[in-house]
């Protein structure tokens, strides 16, 4: 009677495999990182904020985060390279709060800004916009609308 396993291939061999494209995403991750935040300081900060989530989520970053989720085996892979948090999502909150550093260092983010609410308060709510598989993926005025209402308080200047 066949089992539905494919000879050889073991379920650590697909935990192994998910484990290189989490890695991968990471890496790809801290170049989009480097890119915002050499974006300080030009441009409006809830424009920058808005394009990452959306570049974040619109990958395939949104299904990499279920998988982390729900299969242990990874998890325990990804916690030699990302030992807090949830591996992709903590990476783009530091992300996030590397860029919000870099505005409030130039003026535009008020220095007493809670960048270490502000920063895992913007993945969420962007992961939660771009979480639902069924709908279409929201659009780049519910995306700036979510960054707008988050960061209200904290802007400073943004004009270019």
């Amino acid at each position: 009677m066949p089992t539905g396993r494919v000879p050889g291939f073991e379920r650590r061999d697909v935990d192994a495999f998910l484990a290189e494209l989490v890695l991968d995403r990471i890496t790809r991750l801290e170049h989009q990182s480097a890119a915002l935040r050499d974006s300080a300081g030009t441009g409006a900060v809830a424009d920058h904020l808005a394009d990452a989530l959306t570049t974040l989520f619109e990958s395939v970053a949104v299904a990499i985060i279920s998988l982390v989720t729900s299969r242990d085996e990874l998890r325990t892979r990804l916690r030699e390279t990302t030992p807090i948090g949830v591996p992709l999502l903590t990476e783009a909150t530091a992300m996030i709060a590397s860029y919000l550093a870099a505005e409030r260092d130039r003026g535009r983010i008020a220095a007493d800004a809670d960048i270490d609410t502000l920063a895992p308060t913007l993945i969420g709510a962007g992961h939660l916009l771009f979480a639902d598989r069924e709908a279409a993926p929201p659009d780049a005025g519910a995306v700036r609308k979510v960054v707008t209402t988050v960061i209200a308080e904290a802007v400073r200047d943004a004009r270019p």
